[in-house]
């Protein structure tokens, strides 16, 4: 493994860590606010990674990721997923008006910890001159990933295809019937983004909204110059 790998993950380990905690933690945050206290009896609502850690998806995957953009000699990427918080849904007050309110949460984190990204990324730049002294470089450096991660999780998250959070959200909307075919999708749902991302989904939509979503942020705190 090249050096530059290991600092790429060195930097990069963090912001994954705590993008997929806090989504997850947001959906069990929330369910609990509703009326439904799975997640929390079940310990899940902590921002300790340990407890939300899918061997497959948080770290198995994020790797071989990686490694496989920087052996095709593009730009380092990776994305990953943490064990889902379980919802009893019989539990939230709601119903169906509160499951959507329970998977809009997740990528509301996201956004949110973008921000919060964007906000260390400015102070750490504004106080030390764009990052020449020391450890700037590399929290820089991680500000720009945890930015971008969120970003990824958040637009990824919309897509309205079940399992994703944007097709909770359309179950939630939809009529019965409508809502019951859609919800047959679910078992078939990673293989369909996977089908969508191939056939130049990233390219066509997802990485414009990424993009744009991202430039906002970075305008906002003065980072796009």
């Amino acid at each position: 493994m090249s050096e530059t790998l290991i600092q790429t993950l060195a930097v990069v380990a963090l912001p994954l860590l705590f993008a997929i905690t806090v989504h997850e933690v947001g959906h069990g945050w929330m369910a609990n606010r509703l009326g439904d206290p799975t997640a929390k009896m079940l310990g899940r609502l902590t921002l300790n990674p340990l407890k939300h850690i899918d061997p497959i998806g948080t770290v198995v995957f994020p790797v071989a990721m990686l490694l496989m953009s920087s052996l095709a000699g593009g730009a380092p990427f990776l994305f990953g997923w943490a064990k889902p918080v379980p919802i009893t849904v019989e539990n939230l007050k709601g119903g169906r008006r509160d499951m959507a309110l329970v998977a809009v949460a997740g990528p509301a984190t996201n956004l949110i910890m973008a921000l919060i990204w964007a906000g260390i990324g400015s102070l750490v730049a504004h106080l030390y001159g764009g990052g020449d002294a020391g450890f700037a470089t590399p929290l820089l450096y991680m500000a720009g990933y945890g930015i971008f991660i969120n970003m990824v999780l958040m637009v990824l998250n919309l897509l309205p295809i079940p399992p994703l959070d944007g097709g909770r959200i359309l179950e939630s909307l939809l009529p019965g019937p409508l809502a019951w075919k859609l919800s047959r999708l679910e078992p078939y749902g990673m293989y369909i983004i996977l089908a969508m991302i191939l056939m130049g989904g990233w390219e066509l939509f997802m990485q414009p909204l990424i993009s744009t979503f991202t430039g906002v942020i970075l305008a906002i705190f003065g980072m796009n110059s």
